[in-house]
């Protein structure tokens, strides 16, 4: 298991449309490929609806092209594609003229040359690859310079730069990685067959990921690839314990890679939590006696043997934004050959450096929210959010008094959005208006589903063993029947 606490605000460094020289590359070739772009163009310039369509489809920018003449005729075909305009030489002559840009690309000579280039379709994708390989490599070289110019600046916060350098380091790897993620619909609807035939072979199996909540997996179907979780609930009523609880049935009986960034608690508090949690030993009655018993420091020792075993790695850096998370988790998966789940103590401490966020903390919480969910599907493995509640539940009264709804959640609109499971937690013993009552309700717990994109919604009942921080499975009663 391992820990890390770094502090960072990613200062902007952007990626400039063509690479800037410094002294030492003068003498140097900037990476460029003519000879492939003419083909594309000229490929393009024969068969517009198959190549610049391929184009289009995988994202290509003017960037893919070194030599500016190129970079207007990408521009010229692309936009006549889209109006479903002709591509021919007489039309792009005339087009060019109109704009005063004949000139630009060579006059008529020039573009004749892209025109007559000869090659041929089959090797459309090379050229391509070229492109995109000399992209990156000019890309890389752009960023390197900027990092070096602030290098020789001497920064006062390293760290800082650190931390910038390698956001916009994986940034370029997003980009190179890009074109390979694009699917056709055959291969989706290929993929969707086979998840279907599992799910019919499963004959009522867990699909996706165990959080260790039998009825929580059977509504969800277990937590999905590309998933945002979010758990919400008012302050003390058990969110970081019930997290940690699903974490630890991922990292340590399931012996999944785990990735858990707390940005309220000390790592060394959460492993505190998890070895009490894990070992059952109650921390009240070590106090009380001074010491462990024998069997006590068995079950502890075979805790710290079971955390100290997993891959489990947790993150406190506090107001953490969200660059930063995006970055260390990708870099934990590198390292750790792949994540099986992230967790996040919570959403609300999390930051966004953006020049909107700082007007708005509304637009603040949205970019934040959208940013978890985009990681949950660059990653493809489910995320879990914490997010706390606004003061609605104690403002109701009756039987509603500190029930839960997904209004509450503090700046609701864009997590509601991009949620795709919203689990709300309460203890209603917390909200007894009397002693009595407290004692019948004591350790009642319910997580209420009230959102759930590919299942059913309603309520989790739970029962939550407050000395051991633990959740664990209640049956329902008729309490839950009439609280629905």
């Amino acid at each position: 298991m391992e820990t890390t606490t770094t502090t960072t605000a990613v200062p902007p460094l952007e990626l400039t449309r063509a690479p800037r020289k410094t002294p030492s590359l003068d003498l140097r070739d900037i990476p460029q490929a003519p000879g492939p772009e003419k083909g594309v163009l000229a490929l393009m310039a024969m068969d517009p609806a198959t190549y610049v369509g391929q184009c289009v489809t995988i994202g290509m920018t003017e960037d893919y092209f070194y030599l500016p003449a190129h970079k207007l005729l990408w521009r010229l075909f692309q936009a006549r594609y889209n109006k479903n305009e002709p591509i021919d030489i007489v039309s792009i002559t005339q087009a060019l003229e109109d704009m005063h840009q004949l000139e630009a690309v060579g006059g008529s000579a020039g573009l004749a040359e892209i025109y007559t280039f000869t090659t041929t379709g089959a090797y459309f994708e090379h050229y391509l690859n070229v492109l995109k390989d000399k992209f990156i490599l000019r890309s890389i070289i752009d960023i390197a310079n900027q990092s070096t110019t602030q290098a020789f600046d001497n920064p006062d916060d390293v760290a800082e730069l650190l931390d910038s350098v390698e956001t916009h380091i994986f940034q370029i790897r997003e980009r190179y990685n890009s074109a390979k993620d694009e699917q056709s619909l055959a291969s989706i609807l290929k993929q969707a067959v086979t998840n279907f035939e599992k799910f019919i072979a499963s004959k009522g199996q867990i699909q996706g990921l165990t959080t260790g909540f039998e009825e929580l997996d059977k509504k969800s179907n277990g937590l999905k690839p590309g998933d945002m979780f979010i758990i919400a609930a008012r302050p003390s009523m058990g969110k970081t314990s019930f997290l940690l609880n699903i974490i630890e049935h991922i990292a340590l009986n399931e012996k999944k890679p785990t990735l858990l960034f707390s940005c309220e608690m000390p790592a060394v508090q959460i492993v505190e939590r998890l070895l009490f949690a894990r070992s059952g030993v109650r921390s009240r009655e070590i106090i009380k006696r001074g010491n462990l018993t024998q069997l006590e420091m068995k079950h502890f020792k075979q805790a710290v043997k079971e955390v100290g075993a997993s891959q489990l790695v947790i993150d406190d850096t506090a107001a953490i934004s969200i660059n930063e998370l995006r970055a260390k988790a990708r870099r934990v998966m590198r390292d750790q050959g792949g994540l099986a789940a992230i967790g996040v103590d919570y959403l609300q401490l999390m930051r966004s450096h953006s020049k909107q966020a700082a007007n708005s903390r509304e637009r603040e919480v949205a970019e934040i929210s959208a940013g978890l969910k985009a990681l949950a599907k660059e990653l493809k493995v489910p995320v879990i959010v914490l997010a706390q509640l606004n003061r609605g539940p104690e403002s109701r009264t009756g039987a509603s008094l500190g029930v839960p709804r997904i209004s509450d959640l503090r700046e609701s609109g864009s997590i509601e959005q991009d949620a795709d499971m919203i689990g709300l937690l309460y203890r209603s013993a917390y909200y007894a208006e009397d002693e009595e009552k407290r004692q019948q309700m004591a350790g009642r717990a319910n997580l209420h589903l009230a959102k759930n994109r590919n299942g059913p919604t309603g309520d989790v009942p739970l029962h939550f063993e407050a000395e051991l921080m633990r959740f664990s499975t209640r049956e329902a009663d008729e309490h839950d029947q009439e609280s629905e």
